[in-house]
């Protein structure tokens, strides 16, 4: 049993023996395989990293000449956008420039404008003054009677001359009247009275309801009537005025109202001898009344007219001898000169002569004497 355990044992050694022999050479020849492997690996690799080095070498000529183009590429695009650069920077200085000018010049023209604004809302606040001063002026009727006699004032001195009316003229009743234009009989002088019937006329203008226009109207007609009345009771004085008389209204729009709704006024004053007028129609009036006075002045001067066309008739007669007188004086002298020139010229011929003497001898003189010109022989011998 002993022996059998020391076979096995031995065998079991032998075993191990053998196994470890197979792990050796298992071992020497793995050995082996992995260094001819790691051999082929190397050699591969080395081939690898020629090939890697080789590609590296090409990526960094392609990447050297990729990074000079883009260096070039670079360059000309910061040349590029300096350029541009500069002609934006230019356009917008160029674009400054216009628009500070055209800026200035719209400044200037603002600023003429907000001067001419300024005049014109000085104008306008001076108006709306004067609006409210005449406002005032009209509400009061005394003052509203002194607006209209300055008015007839003022028209009546800058067209008529100043012998040709009178202001606040009292007349052989004792009425003052406004103006007084002396005119020559016929027709003789005519009344200018003015009248303003502002509150029933702006009480016309104002009415709203039916009624209230219809009373407005009754009062601005009894005005009116009133007016026509008074100037023709006051103004028309048989013998010592014409036979008509004037009452001025001092607006154009009371004047056409009146002619345009209240034509039985106005033809009621037509046959009171009382003609309305305005402004307009006063003027007019005016000028007719200048041509009468231009008229009547050459009627009255038409005598001292022909007394100087006569007298003017002698003096042309006088001036015609007068002219005809210095005519012949003028051809006696014209004939005097002519004989004055005849004797210069021979007075000249003989000094010449003389001077001939004075310079050449007597018998060359003589010599030089025509046979023929006897005159000059006797001159000589003088």
């Amino acid at each position: 049993m002993i022996i059998d355990q020391n076979v096995v044992i031995l065998a079991g050694m032998g075993v191990i023996a053998l196994l470890l022999c197979a792990v050796l050479y298992f071992i020497n020849n793995r050995a082996r395989m992995d260094s001819e492997e790691r051999q082929i690996a190397a050699d591969n690799a080395e081939r690898h990293l020629l090939s890697v080095l080789q590609m590296n070498a090409g990526l960094e000529a392609r990447i050297k000449t990729m990074s000079e183009s883009h260096s070039l590429q670079q360059e000309e695009m910061k040349r590029t956008m300096h350029e541009r650069l500069d002609a934006v920077s230019k356009r917008v200085g160029d674009s400054l420039v216009q628009s500070n000018e055209k800026t200035g010049e719209s400044l200037e023209k603002l600023k003429e404008r907000l001067a001419v604004i300024d005049e014109a809302q000085k104008n306008i606040t001076d108006l709306s003054g004067q609006m409210v001063g005449l406002q005032d002026i009209l509400s009061n009727k005394q003052a509203r009677g002194a607006f209209g006699e300055i008015q007839l004032n003022d028209l009546v001195s800058s067209i008529l001359p100043p012998n040709a009316y009178e202001f606040q003229a009292t007349l052989e009743n004792k009425s003052r009247a406004d103006c007084l234009i002396k005119l020559p009989n016929p027709p003789g002088s005519i009344v200018v009275d003015a009248k303003f019937p502002l509150e029933s006329y702006h009480r016309l203008g104002a009415a709203e309801t039916d009624n209230d226009k219809k009373q407005a109207k009754a009062a601005f007609k009894t005005d009116m009537m009133k007016h026509v009345n008074d100037i023709a009771a006051k103004y028309i004085l048989p013998g010592v005025t014409a036979e008509s008389a004037l009452m001025f209204l001092p607006s154009e729009a009371v004047y056409a109202e009146l002619h345009s709704n209240f034509t039985d006024v106005v033809e009621k004053s037509y046959k009171a001898k009382v003609w309305i007028v305005s402004p307009t129609t006063l003027m007019a009036t005016l000028n007719t009344v200048r041509a009468v006075l231009k008229d009547a002045r050459i009627r009255d001067q038409a005598g001292v007219i022909q007394k100087h066309v006569s007298t003017l008739s002698d003096d042309m007669d006088r001036l015609d001898k007068r002219v005809s007188s210095l005519r012949n004086h003028f051809s006696q002298a014209e004939k005097d000169i002519d004989l004055i020139e005849t004797s210069s010229r021979k007075i000249q011929s003989k000094a010449d002569i003389i001077e001939k003497i004075q310079l050449e001898d007597m018998d060359d003189v003589e010599d030089s004497i025509e046979p023929k010109s006897a005159p000059q022989i006797k001159l000589l011998i003088d």
